[in-house]
């Protein structure tokens, strides 16, 4: 059998998704090595994401190696992943998801996110989040802090924010659930897409015995219609790392619920929406949506965003 090649980023929490989905192949028989590819949201720290521009920042490098066959699949963070890939590439699985809320995590017990009278500074580099916060805390003030989880840290330590605002899953799997102080409102905090599973993508040369047998052994189908939801509605609305949409798809009894919506970079304007449908309807679900939300003055924000950030 085929040693299969995975190629991931550096970071601990890169590493952790590589050999997570190492560990899955494992189970089901298939051997792996794993590559260390850097990209260019790695070495590119001291400029937001959405300067840099959204598209491939932390997936343009893999795809590289996927492409040359030097490996033969990459695997991601799910909400890293552009809406609509390159020609050529393809995503073939998503892992089992983890918990989805946003969090507030902090060496500090006390941090009182909805307290007006207390000043409060939470670093984080997603406009949604940020948006978010000026939306519902108007109080809170933010600064970027970029960097893997542990750079992060380092910098709120060093100062310069009383707190992280960033995904469950990776402070959750890189093993800081004592530094969590808020588990937040999906509600409020509603995530990015595909936020808390791990995507693996593959050139769509791939060989095809291979290839299924890399999806029976990684991919999770509850998981996987949910995100086709989600990356249907993304795709509409042409959101990459720096447009703050967000969506969010709950599987009860065969059925897909779809939430999501818009909001403003000055956190004025949220437009939220929901659809319901069978599972076999995912991606039109993810259509319908966006339609919604377009149409009830999503567009007129996102015009908005889009000519702010080109700048």
């Amino acid at each position: 059998m085929q040693n299969i090649k995975i190629g991931t980023r550096g970071s601990k929490l890169a590493l952790w998704q590589a050999y997570h989905v190492a560990d899955l192949l494992e189970a089901q028989g298939l051997s792996s090595e794993i590559v260390i590819i850097d990209t260019k949201g790695d070495k590119i720290l001291d400029v937001s994401i959405a300067k840099i521009g959204s598209k491939g920042v932390f997936t343009e490098e893999l795809e590289d190696q996927l492409a040359s066959g030097a490996v033969d699949i990459a695997v991601h963070s799910a909400k890293d992943m552009q809406s609509s890939l390159p020609e050529g590439f393809e995503i073939i699985a998503f892992t089992e998801r983890e918990e989805v809320n946003d969090i507030i995590l902090s060496h500090n017990p006390n941090i009182d996110y909805k307290n007006s009278d207390k000043p409060l500074i939470l670093g984080t580099s997603s406009t949604r989040r940020v948006a978010t916060l000026k939306h519902y805390y108007p109080h809170i003030q933010t600064v970027e802090v970029r960097g893997n989880l542990q750079t992060r840290i380092s910098k709120m330590e060093s100062g310069l924010c009383d707190a992280l605002l960033l995904a469950y899953a990776g402070a959750h799997r890189m093993g800081y659930d004592d530094l969590i102080r808020h588990k937040l409102s999906l509600d409020e905090f509603t995530p990015a897409v595909g936020q808390g599973s791990v995507a693996i993508e593959a050139s769509t040369s791939l060989d095809a015995e291979i290839k299924s047998k890399i999806i029976k052994a990684t991919h999770h189908e509850e998981t996987g219609f949910r995100l086709t939801a989600e990356r249907s509605y993304l795709r509409v609305l042409e959101g990459g790392c720096s447009i703050p949409v967000f969506a969010l798809a709950t599987y009860t009894n065969d059925s897909l619920s779809l939430k999501g919506g818009i909001v403003s970079l000055d956190g004025k304007d949220r437009i939220v929406h929901e659809v319901a449908g069978d599972l076999e309807e995912a991606d039109i679900l993810g259509k319908l949506l966006a339609e919604k939300v377009l149409n009830s003055g999503g567009d007129r924000i996102l015009k908005e965003i889009k000519a702010t950030l080109n700048k």
